[in-house]
């Protein structure tokens, strides 16, 4: 149950980032859309998470309990919480710090991974810190509708009237989302080794 919660949450968390950090770059390179794609997101988040738990099979045609429909759900979630951070981040990168990047010649796309991207680490492991205690915690709503994971003790436990399986469901979640954001911190140290220098 563990190992199915840890590919439940993370799996879209990866994906989320992806398609957040382009969505975000849309919004930061394009003003006109940016309003419109925030905005969506924030609709987006704001559906209940047992509905599109429940809707997303009848939209691509999977089976109700096929763990796909959790991944797809949760990083719509996850893509919708990280657009506005994403935006933020590359809005924090200072501005001569990229005109001096395009001044040494340094085209768009370089320029945002080798520059922008990195010095935007950061404002977004925030974010990503944040959409990763969510999907853990999301996770467990799956299971209400068959999914594997953590929230399969809470719903044995409810069931069978048994505290030791939700109290077990309870400890291991939090486990869980402690262990994964120490890492996230980890990542963002290692991939940020001027900040660590900077506070050092």
């Amino acid at each position: 149950m563990l190992l199915d919660h840890v590919v439940l949450s993370l799996l879209p968390l990866v994906f989320a980032v992806v398609l957040a950090v382009v969505l975000g770059l849309v919004c930061h390179r394009y003003r006109r859309v940016n309003g419109f794609l925030v905005g969506l997101s924030n609709v987006v988040y704001t559906i209940p998470s047992l509905a599109l738990f429940a809707i997303i099979p009848a939209v691509i045609g999977t089976q109700v309990l096929d763990p796909l429909n959790v991944v797809i759900a949760l990083t719509v979630y996850t893509t919708a919480l990280l657009v506005r951070p994403v935006v933020d981040a590359l809005d924090a990168v200072p501005a001569h710090v990229t005109a001096a990047a395009t001044a040494m010649g340094f085209r768009p796309w370089r320029r945002f991974l080798t520059v922008e991207l990195p010095l935007s680490v950061p404002v977004l492991a925030a974010g990503v810190r944040v959409g990763s205690v969510s999907n853990i915690s999301l996770v467990s709503v799956g299971a209400l509708i068959g999914t594997g994971g953590l929230g399969t003790l809470f719903t044995d436990g409810f069931r069978q009237r048994y505290l030791a399986p939700i109290v077990v469901g309870i400890v291991l979640t939090l486990a869980l989302a402690l262990v994964v954001d120490l890492l996230l911190v980890a990542l963002r140290d290692a991939l940020t080794p001027w900040a660590r220098a900077g506070r050092a």
